[in-house]
């Protein structure tokens, strides 16, 4: 349904991504999608084609330029090389940027590595309108909760081992001590969740969070 193109970062240079465009065409709000920590893969390919039966342009930035893994250990490798601070303010805001051409409002949404990626570009550009993390929480002190100026919806696995309940808790007495405009959902379920090829799917959390995030996209984008 989509296709690879090229684009500028904020710094100008070329970045290459997935993207793919609804019936409606390129004047449809856009949503930028970041991966989990294996890849530009077929599983977030399709996550951006699913935007589009939804109504928006979707486009999923290469941000590990070309490399794809199946193996955990090598997606902790390819993860641990990220500078996430670049990819942020450089990769994902180029991609909002992209998206945002023709005026239209954007939103970025992220899984796992992804959504410590879209708390961070909220934090860091000014160039979403909402951002939607999904299972994921940046390092603490890597951002000031006042920085995000934009609605923000968190959704959370009460079973994760990676981003504990705990986090997700101080995280949301930091956003509401700093007035965020903001929305947190925790499910029964682990980290991951959201992920349909994963052995950690779960149907009914994945289907919930899914609606709210539409919900919440059509709300501040549309």
């Amino acid at each position: 349904m989509g296709e690879i193109i090229d684009f500028k970062r904020a710094d100008g240079k070329m970045i290459s991504g997935y993207y793919a465009v609804p019936e409606a065409g390129e004047n449809a709000p856009g949503v930028v999608v970041l991966q989990e920590w294996w890849g530009l893969n077929e599983q977030i390919k399709g996550v951006a084609d699913r935007f589009t039966q939804e109504g928006y342009r979707a486009l999923v930035p290469d941000l590990y330029r070309g490399k794809v893994t199946l193996d955990a250990a090598e997606a902790e490798h390819l993860m641990s090389r990220l500078d996430f601070g670049d990819a942020a303010t450089q990769d994902i805001s180029g991609a909002l940027r992209h998206l945002k051409t023709d005026g239209t409002k954007v939103g970025v949404i992220g899984f796992c590595m992804g959504g410590v990626l879209s708390i961070l570009a909220a934090a860091r550009t000014d160039d979403a309108d909402a951002a939607i993390p999904w299972y994921g929480l940046p390092p603490e002190g890597s951002i000031e909760p006042g920085d995000i100026k934009i609605p923000l919806q968190g959704h959370f696995a009460l079973k994760d081992e990676h981003f504990p309940p705990t986090q997700v808790d101080d995280l949301e007495a930091k956003l509401k001590q700093a007035g965020v405009d903001y929305e947190f959902y925790r499910y029964d379920a682990d980290h991951g969740f959201g992920n349909e090829t994963g052995e950690r799917y779960d149907k009914e959390a994945t289907k919930l969070a899914w609606q709210r995030s539409l919900d919440f996209l059509a709300k501040h984008l549309k």
